[in-house]
């Protein structure tokens, strides 16, 4: 059970990893997807072994507005904010100024003179919304378990699904622009998740999932429709 509830935390992870490494040239995608992914475990495996520290982050360090600020809530509020930015970033990216400055950011001749710094540049961004991520995780996983082992054997698992499951993913957003911008908007809804948690406005992931859910299956729909116009005029 924990391992499925790692893995449904971690489609959000795996959503933000596709988009950012689908900036990427072909040939460096997998690396960078598999370093991201890694980062994840790190991330949550080195979280678990200082449950002490983790547990501490849920005190109280100050009030504001009769709000109690801890730890915590800044992790998500500054993780928040910075998922707001980075979605919105990439959606203007996406729809704006691809038409303005010419060649789409995933063109493969613009991204090669990128060369490492990019790469590079994108993993730091994974590794800082990693650790984001799994302070939730990790401190669901302490609410369920007593068992270290249990939770590290969970967190394995799920990762090692995630790595299965991010390639189909990433190769799916790339091939259908529409769903990508999708993808983006709802990581901006998780953005807004996190920063309102910060303050204490707690919003179940099962909404944001089930919107989710609902939108890909109207996307899916237009993808079918379009598909069989294309079929249509090619017969014609």
């Amino acid at each position: 059970m924990l391992t499925a509830l790692e893995i449904v935390l971690g489609v959000d992870n795996i959503i933000f990893i596709s988009i950012l490494v689908g900036r990427l040239p072909p040939e460096q995608r997998d690396k960078a997807r598999r370093l991201g992914l890694g980062f994840a475990m790190f991330s949550r495996l080195a979280l678990l072994f200082s449950l002490s520290w983790v547990m501490g982050l849920t005190a109280e360090l100050f009030n504001v507005a009769g709000n109690s600020i801890s730890g915590r809530d800044l992790v998500l509020l500054f993780g928040g904010l910075f998922l707001l930015y980075k979605a919105s970033h990439e959606i203007f990216v996406e729809v704006e100024a691809r038409e303005q400055d010419g060649p789409p950011p995933t063109d493969t001749v613009a991204l090669a003179k990128a060369g490492k710094k990019l790469m590079w540049g994108i993993i730091g961004q994974i590794a800082v919304i990693d650790i984001v991520f799994s302070l939730d995780s990790v401190i669901t996983a302490v609410g369920m378990v007593d068992e270290i082992g249990v939770m590290v054997a969970a967190v394995v698992c799920a990762v090692g699904v995630m790595m299965i499951a991010a390639k189909p993913i990433g190769d799916f957003v790339d091939r259908h622009p529409s769903v990508k911008v999708l993808a983006l908007a709802f990581l901006v809804m998780v953005g807004m998740a996190l920063t309102a948690e910060a303050f204490d406005a707690h919003v179940p992931k099962g909404y944001l999932y089930a919107a989710m859910a609902f939108s890909l299956g109207v996307e899916a729909l237009n993808i079918r429709a379009r598909n069989k116009r294309m079929l249509a005029k090619s017969a014609a």
